[in-house]
């Protein structure tokens, strides 16, 4: 089935979101987590909190419809290496994220939604490829 990504689509996905406790929800086009492309819109509202994890069996690819968004790539030793800002007013429309590389993202703008593409089959994040913080800890601060 041919599907428009319109804004019609953002405004639907970014309402449920709103909506949702986690403050974010995903629209998938591929057809079951087996698929072995996970292609999927990932509406994200200020406040979600993704952990620092990284995908052993898969790069991803994000890029950024509307909103704006603050990357964050860590280390080994759990120290921030690079943040990346993702804006198109900018002219900063996605980023390539190799197979390990720890990271989490920062939503700065409500309505924020981006393009999301890995390879399939989904694979829940294990205990080992999650970045567990000290308590009262806030993961994205640098220094």
């Amino acid at each position: 089935m041919t599907e428009l990504i319109d804004q019609a689509l953002l405004d639907k996905v970014s309402e449920q979101a709103k909506g949702s406790p986690r403050l974010r929800m995903n629209y998938n086009f591929h057809d079951s987590p087996d698929s072995k492309a996970q292609r999927l819109l990932n509406a994200l509202e200020p406040g979600t909190v993704l952990p620092v994890h990284r995908h052993p069996h898969t790069s991803e690819t994000y890029v950024l419809l509307r909103g704006k968004i603050k990357v964050f790539f860590y280390s080994e030793r759990e120290e921030i290496e690079d943040i990346i800002e993702l804006d198109r007013e900018h002219d900063q429309y996605g980023i390539h994220i190799p197979a390990g590389q720890w990271h989490t993202l920062e939503v700065v703008k409500p309505g924020t939604v981006i393009f999301e593409v890995k390879d399939g089959p989904y694979i829940p994040l294990s205990e080992e490829n999650v970045m567990k913080p000290e308590p009262g800890e806030r993961r994205l601060e640098k220094g």
